[in-house]
């Protein structure tokens, strides 16, 4: 029986961001490692790589599919109460301890990643996301950037559909990837792990190109939330959070900023896990930085207002929910708020349809979706 490797290996096709280098090596600008690939061998992510001076990319399946509220991405400002259905690939340019995917993101890398992929195919994903209902197709659970070109096509079709299109990504990412991306992809976040470089290597990457990536998915357009894993003793700082929140304001106070709790897994045993109070006093310097939308997660019912939306300007309670459950919703249809008329950021519907599911689930029989056998 092949292995793992041997199947992530067969389902390829040849890349389209990366140029060519001497002695049959390749760069590769699908994320912000930029990596020079020596012939017969992967990049940093385990998965892009250099055969007889082409790159190939993982192409035509997918390490798992699910179905969620769009608020588990977490998207507050994008069409509360739809259905996201989320797939997710192998592999990853960074490597959290922490990490909650690390059966998909660490594949390839740690022996114990294992997770048998299913053959797919765009038309395939966009037929069954159709099929459950779901209104944004997401991809998830492992780096998106790192299979942009499998993301593009999949997007492509989806929005032919009618669907919406995110990412959720660890943003590290380049100038090339941004914009190749670009014509696809509606809704981005942002995981901010961090606001200290040395935290950043210790994770495996740098902080620049999240910045920088941040910086860039703002000035196209692309509606952003970012999100930071609130991890006690390695970047719940006040000075570090200052920093953090001063960066995102300057950008724009508009930015909705999820601090969300840790809570132990994969690899990191030691810290104590994230307290309300702890979401309350990252929050409270988030607000004192200028922004106006933030969100405390992963303590449903436990972070006082911290789940609802308020209108900036005046106030009034816009979007109540618990944990990612919409209790209420005020939003008028032109994405303002009822009481002030103040224009709410983000991206609105012209009615709330109410949630097909407040929970994530597992999508029934899926045609056209077959596990390949290892």
């Amino acid at each position: 029986m092949p292995t793992l490797r041997e199947i992530v290996y067969e389902h390829v096709r040849e890349g389209d961001l990366y140029e060519p280098l001497d002695r049959n090596r390749v760069r590769c600008f699908a994320c912000g490692h930029c990596c020079p690939i020596p012939d017969g061998q992967p990049g940093v992510c385990k998965v892009r790589y250099n055969r007889g001076g082409t790159l190939y990319v993982p192409w035509g399946y997918v390490g798992g599919v699910q179905c969620d509220p769009i608020e588990k991405k977490p998207f507050f400002h994008a069409y509360p109460g739809a259905l996201a259905y989320s797939f997710g690939m192998l592999g990853c340019d960074l490597h959290c301890g922490y990490c909650q995917n690390w059966v998909t993101s660490q594949a390839l890398r740690d022996p114990n990643a294992v997770s048998p992929p299913l053959e797919a195919s765009p038309g395939a994903l966009v037929r069954d996301a159709l099929r459950h209902g779901g209104r944004v197709l997401v991809s998830t659970y492992n780096e998106p950037l790192i299979t942009a070109e499998w993301a593009g096509a999949i997007f492509k079709e989806a929005k032919a559909a009618g669907l919406i299109t995110g990412f959720v990504s660890n943003g590290n990412g380049t100038p090339q990837v941004l914009e190749y991306i670009r014509p696809w992809v509606d809704l981005y976040k942002v995981d901010l792990k961090s606001f200290d470089d040395r935290h950043y290597h210790q994770l495996g990457g740098r902080l620049a190109p999240i910045l920088d990536t941040i910086r860039r998915l703002y000035e196209m357009g692309v509606w952003l939330e970012i999100v930071t894993l609130l991890i006690p003793g390695f970047n719940d700082s006040d000075e570090e959070l200052h920093r953090l929140t001063d960066f995102l304001a300057a950008i724009s106070p508009d930015i909705p900023w999820h601090v969300t709790a840790f809570h132990k897994d994969y690899k990191m045993s030691d810290p104590d896990d994230t307290r309300p109070e702890d979401l309350l006093r990252a929050a409270g310097i988030g607000k004192r930085a200028g922004l106006r939308y933030i969100y405390a997660g992963n303590l449903p019912g436990r972070v006082g207002d911290l789940e609802n939306t308020r209108c900036h300007n005046c106030k009034e309670l816009l979007v109540k929910r618990h944990s990612y459950f919409i209790q209420d919703y005020r939003v008028t249809a032109d994405g303002c708020c009822p009481s002030c008329g103040t224009a709410i950021p983000g991206r609105w519907a012209a009615k709330f349809d109410g949630q097909i599911a407040a929970r994530p689930f597992l999508p029934g029989c899926s045609p056209g979706l077959v596990t390949i056998q290892e």
